[in-house]
C-alpha cells in the first residue's frame, strides 16, 4: 500500500468546500491521480484519526494554455476527493 502522505496531496479550501464542511461534514482533498476510493479513505483515517463513511472522486483534465507563439502547452491533470466523515467528528486544519 502507498504511504498516506503521498496519497493526500493537499486540502482544498473554497467557499463551496467550507459550506459543505459545516453543513454535511464533507471535506475536499487534492489526491494522487492513481489513488482509488479505498486508498483515500484509509489515508484520511490514518492522517486525521476520523471515521470515513463515504468517498467520491472526480478527475479533472488539464487545460490547454497558449504559450508566447503559436504553440500550446497543458496544465497538469488532477484528481479531487470529497470525503464524508462520520457525524459528530471533525477534521481540524490548523
Amino acid at each position: 500500500m502507498k504511504d498516506a502522505r503521498n496519497i493526500i496531496r493537499s486540502v482544498q479550501l473554497s467557499e463551496k468546500g467550507t459550506m459543505l464542511m459545516e453543513k454535511e461534514n464533507k471535506y475536499f482533498f487534492k489526491v494522487d491521480r492513481s489513488a482509488n476510493k479505498v486508498e483515500v479513505a484509509r489515508a484520511v483515517e490514518e492522517l486525521f484519526k476520523v471515521s470515513v463513511t463515504k468517498v467520491n472522486i472526480m478527475n479533472y483534465a488539464g487545460k490547454k494554455k497558449r504559450e508566447r507563439g503559436v504553440r500550446y502547452g497543458r496544465t497538469a491533470s488532477w484528481k479531487r476527493a470529497v470525503v464524508t466523515v462520520k457525524t459528530g467528528e471533525k477534521i481540524e486544519f490548523v
